[in-house]
């Protein structure tokens, strides 16, 4: 078990770059930081580092039949990760990226990656939030799961996120309180029609208005008990 993390209140200017490329070397070097997303605080891993992505996991206490979906810092590098992206998901990408709402998607089989059993899939999301967009862009895509352990809440500040998790992470990005303590809303785009997976940030029936445009009709009902991500 690692020491207790370094934590920096990334809301004062005089902290925020320390912290950001704090944060950015622990992920190179395979550790685990806490960072601020635009739904609940998340704990990233390398998503590119299998013994890393493990460590999240762990910390999770979770499994890998429950594999951790992955942020982005730009809309553009969907397409190095999934493959076949129906066009009505593309949509979805282009109205509500940055922000919150994660899409399933068939992974790229090139992918050198092991974020668990994931079927094949991956699960993606650019959030909303100039802290967590400048450390994926210091790093590449990030394997981000909501920063708690499993069974609890996730954490809408850094208090909460320490209080469960310092002691496994090596650095935690404190950006105040969340906006919202709800989390992403997941629709899996790995079938002919779109499916809510969980209920969460982006409301189902306006998601449903825009696919309607488009001819493609939201099927559910959701798993309400799914805790994928931030």
């Amino acid at each position: 078990m690692r020491p207790v993390s370094t934590r920096y209140d990334v809301t004062d200017p005089a902290q925020r770059e320390a912290g950001i490329a704090a944060a950015a070397t622990a992920i190179r070097a395979g550790e685990l930081v806490v960072l601020p997303t635009d739904t609940v605080y998340g704990l990233a891993a390398d998503a590119f580092e299998p013994a890393a992505v493990r460590g999240l996991l762990d910390a999770k206490g979770r499994g890998r039949e429950m594999p951790p979906p992955v942020l982005i810092g730009s809309a553009a590098t969907l397409e190095a990760l999934g493959s076949a992206v129906p066009d009505w998901a593309r949509e979805l990408v282009a109205k509500y990226w940055p922000g919150p709402l994660t899409i399933v998607v068939r992974e790229q089989s090139s992918l050198q990656w092991d974020l668990g059993e994931t079927r094949g899939t991956v699960a993606v999301r650019m959030p909303q939030d100039p802290v967590a967009l400048e450390l994926l862009g210091r790093t590449g895509p990030l394997a981000v799961s909501s920063a708690n352990t499993t069974g609890r809440p996730a954490a809408t500040d850094a208090d909460q996120a320490a209080a469960m998790l310092a002691d496994r992470v090596a650095v935690i990005l404190d950006g105040g309180p969340t906006a919202d303590d709800r989390p992403s809303t997941i629709i899996d785009c790995t079938g002919e029609h779109p499916r809510v997976l969980r209920i969460g940030a982006v409301p189902v029936d306006e998601l449903s208005t825009v696919l309607e445009g488009s001819g493609t009709v939201l099927e559910g009902p959701p798993d309400q008990g799914a805790d994928a991500g931030a």
